[in-house]
């Protein structure tokens, strides 16, 4: 149940790492602080206009935005920024360019049909792409000028490609436990008795109780995606990425997922939230922002209910859509009265 005590050495490992993480947590607010400074004086760190970072929604067609102002001094400064960003695969631009700032406490989705450029999106604010042109700043730290493998362990990730990785035969307590350090095998690291209590209480509060002793592979679809949850939740992160968390999940586990995550929207950690989907049902309540993409560049961006309207998502699908909202969540279909209707066809 426990396992054993923690070896002396081990234990000296883990004051150091808890040492180094408080100066690093300590060093990225300062380093947020003078990213926001920028973000208001201009993204490259000059003079000059720039839209509030925190407010307002851009339209592809027409970019309307509130003037420029300078944040509250007591706000907190943006998590992630982007500025510029461009990814292009074999001379072919994917994404871009593309201008994105998230706020402390905002929970994003990013909706948009296949190929898009949300996962993409994902990878390059989770420091694990490169992008061709552009600057990223994500916690006050600019991609490509810090340790991405340090700033990454306060970046959590969830969804099927990070549950490809995980072993069949651990446990979902080794699996989420193993994340203090961002490791995915238990012995690489020292881990304490207050690593495995947490790693329990996390899969206790996403309902996995009682099966956290049970091999990995023996979990339904639905069970190991909230065992990536807790296991992105384990280190605390500032920044949660969610990539299409209920992609290949049943009515009943799609619901306990939109469940377990508005109870995740409304608390103060993490920071930010990040949620990918294909699918406008699988918003949860509590999340304040979309970012629609289509053909890799941003259709709309802003306030939930601003962007997420018939107009919009027509733009982005290609398609009349009609979007209505029952219980707090938007629901969306082709709009059968629609005069005009042309087959879908995914972008090549």
């Amino acid at each position: 149940g426990t396992g054993p005590l923690p070896h002396p050495i081990g234990v000296a490992i883990g004051q150091r790492v808890a040492i180094r993480r408080a100066v690093r947590i300590a060093h990225g607010a300062t380093q947020r602080a003078a990213a926001c400074a920028d973000a208001v004086a201009g993204h490259d760190g000059n003079a000059g206009p720039d839209p509030d970072p925190c407010t307002g929604t851009q339209l592809a067609s027409s970019v309307t935005r509130p003037g420029p102002g300078r944040p509250d001094a007591n706000d907190p400064p943006p998590v992630v920024v982007v500025r510029g960003l461009v990814v292009q695969r074999s001379g072919r631009t994917i994404l871009g360019p593309l201008e994105w700032t998230i706020c402390d406490g905002e929970r994003w989705v990013v909706l948009g049909p296949n190929g898009s450029g949300k996962t993409t999106l994902l990878s390059v604010i989770g420091l694990s792409l490169w992008p061709t042109a552009g600057t990223v700043d994500v916690l006050g730290a600019r991609y490509g000028r810090i340790d991405s493998r340090e700033l990454r362990r306060r970046i959590g990730s969830a969804g099927s490609a990070v549950e490809a990785g995980l072993r069949h035969d651990l446990t979902p307590v080794d699996l989420v436990m193993t994340a203090r350090h961002a490791a995915t095998e238990p012995w690489w690291h020292v881990f304490s008795d207050d690593d495995r209590a947490r790693a329990r209480g996390l899969l206790g509060d996403l309902g996995l109780g009682r099966v956290a002793d049970h091999p990995f592979g023996t979990l339904s679809a639905g069970e190991r995606r909230r065992t990536s949850i807790a296991r992105a939740l384990m280190p605390d992160p500032d920044l949660l990425l969610l990539d299409e968390p209920a992609a290949s999940l049943d009515l009943g586990s799609r619901e306990t997922l939109m469940h377990d995550l508005t109870t995740l929207a409304a608390c103060t950690r993490p920071a930010a939230i990040v949620l990918v989907s294909h699918h406008v049902e699988e918003i949860p309540v509590g999340f304040t922002h979309g970012l629609i993409l289509a053909d890799g560049a941003i259709v709309a961006a802003g306030p939930l209910d601003t962007v997420l309207t018939d107009a919009v998502l027509t733009s982005a699908f290609g398609m009349p859509i009609l979007v209505e909202r029952v219980g707090g969540r938007a629901w969306a279909r082709m709009a059968t009265n629609a005069p005009t209707r042309e087959r879908h066809i995914e972008p090549r």
